[in-house]
């Protein structure tokens, strides 16, 4: 004959575990007592006075600027906080922005923990070739070391003037091989000033400010260089 329901079910609660039988009507009830209270004291606590209170300890001493993520075009916003001595202390993404509405990506998040790094170089490296080690240089001596070296690479591969050439010619399609549209030159073969090298490439990097790329725009024409790239579009 088949076992009573009653006994069944006190033989199942009694071969239960610990764990199935963890949450009871005691834990219900200390859950909706804590509820209560939260709730009860939100009524005796003047909650946007607290979080004024809790703003202006954060905020003591401190400064906070709005800013912009420049690791891409999207230019994400950003709040730094500055202490009194002008030392960036934090940053973090501005909810009042347009754009991201106070969402940072990896890249943007990682920006203070760049900026504080212990690894982060504050000096140029330079390592001989055929050597094992980086060695640091004074900023002075690293900027001349450069400008010696473009100024070399520039004089041996500048190109002073081309003849003019017949507009099939590949030299005058544009980048996907489409014919220029300009119409065909009327003495080919004439000499053509166009004083450039191709031997150099300049290639920005979203980190650049906007004054920072007109600079180099204009260094990179004044140099005769026409290959100008951005690091975003690679």
């Amino acid at each position: 004959m088949d076992e009573p329901l009653d006994q069944r079910v006190q033989s199942d609660s009694a071969g239960a575990s610990a764990d199935d039988r963890a949450f009871s009507r005691r834990s219900a009830l200390k859950l909706a007592l804590a509820g209560g209270a939260g709730l009860a004291l939100e009524g005796f606590i003047d909650v946007p006075a607290a979080r004024a209170a809790a703003a202006d300890l954060k905020l003591s001493e401190i400064s906070e600027f709005t800013t912009s993520c420049n690791f891409c075009s999207c230019a994400c916003g950003m709040i730094a906080a500055v202490d009194k001595a002008g030392k960036l202390i934090a940053m973090e993404g501005d909810y009042d922005h347009i754009v991201s509405r106070g969402s940072l990506c990896v890249k943007g998040i990682s920006m203070f923990a760049t900026h504080a790094s212990p690894k982060r170089l504050t000096k140029p490296l330079y390592r001989a070739p055929g050597s094992d080690h980086w060695e640091e240089l004074e900023w002075k001596d690293a900027a001349e070391r450069v400008a010696r070296k473009i100024r070399k690479v520039r004089d041996e591969n500048w190109i002073a003037t081309e003849k003019l050439v017949d507009k099939t010619h590949t030299a005058n399609k544009d980048a996907i091989g489409r014919e220029a549209t300009a119409p065909p030159p009327e003495a080919l073969g004439t000499d053509v000033p166009v004083n450039r090298t191709d031997a150099i490439a300049f290639l920005g990097g979203a980190q650049n400010t906007n004054e920072e790329c007109y600079i180099f725009q204009k260094a990179s024409r004044l140099l005769g260089i026409p290959w100008v790239e951005h690091q975003a579009r690679l």
